[in-house]
């Protein structure tokens, strides 16, 4: 996910992140201001044992590191890195570093690119750079100053490593777990001085590996669906089929007779069945009988709605454009022959393996949730409006997640609200566990949104751009949330700011952003997972109108665009060199090439494909990525491999349509996902630098599928005009 909007503080101080958490707040909550919230968030941190290293660090007698993750694990791996980062600067024993989630407090624990404490838009190791590795210096200058004047020594021939200080001259030694009293009396330095890349012996090493493999493989990992408490009851809602539609009434008589039904409840977004039991809870909603008020559901289907958006692009209906990029004299810049190409992209589904869960405990105005929280400070803020109390009144537990794409961080805390409204009705503090079966999930909706480009394009003498009109037709995702005005730049990232466009003379971009009742969401990789592919396609169409090979052809537009595409280049010179670009292939077989900026990384990918049957099969991708400084190597190719998995199964196959507003796919037999069998190898090449890192979980992701429908244009000199590649 991308979209939570970059709220920065001047500087990442305490203060600066609190009121960041406040502002964003009070934008989300109605009837609640920003200077009322800014109230609500000072409280509930009081009790927090911080201890004598900080909030991010915590040190046994045994000599053991515990990190405080901030940030949700959802199988990306970010303990590891931010265990690192810590580990790095503390010298310790990496082999003795572990990872525990953090408390949810935004006062501690806030993203510093959003002001809230929450994870996504790739942006873990971003804004935790600085944050953990200074935290880990501080508390190494600390002992480091303790020992010295354990032994009266100097501090400056005192060295430190894998967990152990020592003195040579005197050839005295002493672990962190020996002098752990002794530094928790030292004043931490306010700036402690960081190592330099040149000297690091951990960052940028495979030996920073996940620490939850183990679990995970043993089964002993602890996710939402593990959660059994004493006394637990569970719960399931009955939706309307249609978004936008509301319960009128309903007859609970069969349901009630179930064994296990405990009660039926109406809230907000539908009908609950709390039980003993998952299944009597589900056999009970199955009694159920809803009749469902849909004056105001939206009842078109995908074909109508599409129908609408190219007339919305063309310029005909009510919605209003909105400029995104502009730039040199339109006026007769298009008169003449011009390219055209039009893209239609679907809706898409998250598909996590875990669906959506969570376990709430209300008691009078203190709540405790436990679950995969991915944007913790919204999901207490929303709590807190539903129960009637604090924001720092609402405990949470934060599992890790099997899997979220973006799914579980959202503005309005839907799954999570549902189970405390249930949790409230049932009081007392008894736990309630919230489940959504995987129909639930694949038709509740918070889609990547349906989406169309138009593109039109005069170019010059030599091929190239001279002037460039786009269009694009989607819905706003965090319109009157997060953003608080103005049109959704998600809808846009990657064609606005595009060096293709800063390579072309004129610019005429527009955006559209109808308003209807199906929810949406960012989607892994977000505006980038429809933006990548309308640029890269449209670029190798016009390469080959110009009868130029594709990379030099992004080579000269590079180029033109100056420093800006230096980036660009280098990847793509990478991934060509490291596929053979230009050399032979089997017949049958094509190489398909992509490169697309987001979150602060350059992807480029090259894609081997052919034909089976009708159906486009991807044998071999070669990634190259510009992410800065790799913290963890591995866990970043584990991402390229996943995020190019990820997307594929999304281009080949993913598509959720709407017939007369009911959702068509419930589950797996009707939402194909791409099988081990299918899946491509993947090399991943990882270019140096001593940049700050930047994204790695969601740059594989968007240009995919690009690279795959430029494989097939070289290899039958057909353009894709609309996703999935396999239809029906």
């Amino acid at each position: 996910m991308n979209a939570i909007t970059k709220v920065k503080a001047a500087s990442a101080t305490r203060r600066g992140l609190i009121i960041g958490a406040s502002v964003v707040g009070g934008a989300l909550v109605v009837g609640c201001s920003p200077k009322s919230m800014a109230g609500l968030m000072s409280m509930g941190s009081g009790d927090l044992d911080i201890g004598a290293f900080g909030p991010f660090i915590k040190i046994d007698p045994d000599g053991s590191v515990t990190v405080m993750n901030k940030h949700q694990e959802m199988g990306q791996g970010n303990h590891a890195g931010l265990a690192a980062l810590v580990a790095e600067e503390l010298d310790a024993d990496w082999d003795k570093v572990k990872v525990v989630p953090s408390a949810a407090n935004a006062k501690l624990y806030a993203n510093t690119l959003f002001g809230v404490q929450g994870t996504g838009g790739s942006t873990a190791m971003a804004n935790s750079w600085l944050q953990y590795r200074r935290a880990g210096a501080a508390a190494r200058a600390m002992f480091v100053q303790a020992a010295g004047a354990r032994w009266n020594v100097p501090v400056s021939d005192i060295t430190v490593q894998n967990g152990v200080l020592a003195h040579g001259p005197s050839g005295r030694f002493a672990s962190f777990g020996d002098l752990i009293a002794e530094a928790a009396k030292v004043t931490p330095p306010q700036s402690p001085r960081l190592k330099r890349h040149a000297d690091f012996s951990l960052i940028g090493t495979r030996r920073v590996a996940r620490k939850d493999t183990p679990a995970k493989s043993t089964g002993t990992a602890r996710y939402t669906q593990d959660v059994h408490l004493p006394d637990m009851l569970t719960a399931v809602v009955a939706h309307p089929p249609r978004f936008g539609g509301k319960p009128a009434s309903f007859d609970d008589s069969a349901t009630r007779q179930v064994p296990g039904v405990v009660d039926v409840v109406k809230i907000p977004t539908g009908v609950a069945v709390i039980a003993q039991s998952t299944y009597a809870a589900r056999m009970g909603r199955d009694a159920l009988k809803v009749t469902w008020n849909d004056d105001k559901a939206e009842k078109r289907s995908s074909d109508v709605m599409l129908a609408d958006y190219h007339r919305i692009a063309a310029g005909q209906g009510d919605v209003k454009a909105q400029v995104f990029e502009t730039k040199g004299d339109a006026t007769g810049a298009f008169d003449g022959p011009l390219f055209n190409a039009a893209y239609d992209f679907p809706y898409l589904a998250h598909a996590t393996m875990e669906p959506m869960n969570c376990v709430a405990q209300v008691d009078g105005n203190r709540v405790k949730l436990t679950f995969a929280s991915q944007i913790q400070t919204l999901d207490q803020i929303n709590t807190a409006m539903v129960v009637g109390t604090l924001p720092g009144a609402v405990e949470i537990e934060t599992l890790p997640a099997g899997g979220s794409f973006g799914r579980r961080g959202n503005n309005h805390s839907d799954y999570v609200v549902e189970a405390v409204h249930i949790a409230k009705h049932v009081g007392g503090g008894r736990p309630v566990k919230l489940v959504w079966t995987r129909e639930d999930d694949m038709t509740g909706g918070l889609y990547r949104p349906l989406t169309h480009h138009l593109v039109s394009i005069r170019t010059n003498a030599d091929g190239y751009p001279a002037a460039w009109r786009h269009r694009v037709v989607t819905q706003s995702i965090s319109k009157g949330s997060l953003t608080g005005g103005g049109f959704d730049e998600t809808t846009v990232e990657g064609v606005k700011g595009s060096v293709y466009l800063a390579a072309t003379p004129v610019v005429d971009a527009q955006v559209y952003e109808p308003e209807f009742p199906v929810t949406v969401l960012w989607w892994r990789s977000v505006g980038a997972t429809h933006t990548a592919f309308a640029m890269e396609h449209t670029i190798d169409q016009l390469a080959r109108k110009a009868g130029k090979d594709p990379a030099d052809y992004r080579r000269a537009l590079y180029t033109r665009a100056g420093r800006s595409a230096d980036r660009h280049r280098a990847v793509l010179d990478l991934a060509c060199e490291k596929a053979g670009w230009g050399q032979p292939l089997p017949s049958g077989t094509a190489r398909g090439v992509a490169v697309h900026e987001s979150f602060g990384s350059v992807v480029a990918q090259v894609a081997e494909v052919t034909m089976k049957g009708n159906e486009p099969r991807v044998g071999r991708v070669v990634c190259a990525i510009d992410c800065g400084t790799a913290i963890a190597p591995d866990l970043i190719a584990a991402q390229m491999e996943g995020g190019v998995c990820y997307g594929l199964s999304a281009a080949l196959f993913g598509k959720i349509t709407l017939k007369d507003g009911v959702v068509e796919q419930t589950n797996f037999d009707a939402y194909r996902v791409l099988r081990m069998n299918e899946a491509p190898t993947v090399e991943t090449y990882i270019l140096a630098s001593t940049n700050p890192p930047t994204g790695a979980g969601e740059p594989g992701t968007p240009v995919i599928a690009a690279a795959v429908a430029n494989a097939l244009l070289a290899l039958n000199g057909t353009p894709t005009s609309s996703l999935p590649f396999v239809k029906g």
